[in-house]
């Protein structure tokens, strides 16, 4: 008795039926044998293709934070080096110092008003007309006189130098053929806009002020205010240089004697130059060699001060201006320093000449 065929649960395509031909029978007859791996691994495939289409969104959230960790973990990852310890710290601190130098004190306090210091000369007519040009007075640190055989100040001395319109500003601040220099001193500008703290004693009896800038620039400079009983003028320049910065003013208040301080201004014209020195004393009082006159409420320094520093600042280490240089004290009357010099307070000059004190 023949025994029907078995077959496996296992889902499969369903071979097509015969066909009536003959000829085609052996083919569809072999088919099974030949495709039956295939067909097996094809509905897994299927499966997996469907799971990954239908959690596709969910596989990206998950390798992107997986990546996300990696990347983390490495710049985490400390670095293979030796702990940095305190002496390290020092050696390299230690280091630093010793290679790079470092701005001084005063170097920065005479920076912070380089750009405000002024040279104020003075002329007067010429010798022949107007006598002999008066020297600085003694124990006055302001009016540098002109050295011996220097000649006339002018444009090479040409006779037909043409003088420069006075109402214009910007016109060349260039003193005439027979103009004579007559004083040298300093100034500090106490306004952005040329407006310059001085000494009266530097611009007395000028014909014409001529300032100098930081820059070079020179302009024509007018007298607007003066306050002879504290020896303190006001001039203006008529023309400036570009961003011209004013000098920052201080207080006196919380100054004392040992405080270190900076002197800067033209000495016989020479500048601008600085020096050093520590505040002496305060509240001095300065009788002028001629007894003409009495200065009070004077600032006491040791930082050199010689003609032509008359009206420059003296300035804190944090770059405050709080006193106009003023007067030097030499017993035998030679006007040269000898180790102590006066200013006025800067609230004695803002008061002098009308301004708040500071």
């Amino acid at each position: 008795m023949k025994r029907a065929a078995l077959y496996s649960s296992s889902s499969r395509r369903r071979a097509p039926e015969a066909s009536s031909n003959p000829a085609a029978r052996p083919e569809q007859a072999a088919s099974p044998a030949h495709e039956g791996p295939a067909a097996g691994q094809a509905p897994r495939q299927g499966r997996l293709r469907r799971m990954l289409a239908r959690h596709e969104r969910l596989l990206a959230v998950v390798c992107a934070a997986a990546l996300a960790a990696v990347g983390t973990a490495l710049l985490l990852r400390p670095p293979h080096m030796q702990r940095l310890t305190q002496d390290d710290i020092d050696s390299a601190v230690l280091h630093t110092v010793q290679t790079k130098t470092l701005p001084s004190p005063t170097m920065r306090a005479a920076e912070a008003v380089r750009q405000s210091v002024v040279r104020v000369r003075g002329f007067t007519d010429h010798v022949a007309d107007a006598g002999p040009a008066p020297k600085g007075g003694k124990g006055k640190p302001g009016a540098a006189p002109r050295p011996e055989g220097k000649a006339p100040a002018g444009r090479g001395g040409k006779p037909d130098a043409a003088r420069p319109d006075p109402g214009k500003p910007g016109s060349p601040a260039k003193p005439e053929a027979d103009d004579e220099e007559s004083s040298v001193g300093s100034g500090v500008v106490i306004v952005d806009n040329g407006t310059i703290l001085t000494n009266l004693h530097v611009v007395a009896g000028s014909q014409r002020l001529k300032v100098t800038f930081y820059d070079g620039f020179e302009a024509d400079a007018d007298v607007v205010a003066t306050q002879p009983d504290k020896d303190l003028a006001v001039i203006k320049a008529r023309a400036i240089p570009d961003d011209l910065p004013a000098a920052t003013l201080g207080s006196t208040r919380n100054l004392r004697p040992g405080d270190r301080v900076v002197a800067v201004g033209f000495p016989f014209g020479i500048g601008p130059s600085v020096s050093a020195g520590v505040v002496s004393g305060l509240n001095r009082e300065f009788v002028s060699p001629e007894g003409k006159q009495v200065l009070t409420r004077l600032i006491q320094f040791d930082a050199a001060a010689n003609p032509g520093n008359s009206g420059g600042p003296l300035v804190t280490m944090d770059g405050e201006v709080v006193g106009i240089v003023t007067a030097i004290l030499n017993p035998a009357n030679t006007g040269t320093f000898m180790g102590i010099a006066f200013a006025t307070t800067i609230e004695s000059a803002g008061s002098a000449v009308g301004m708040p004190p500071f």
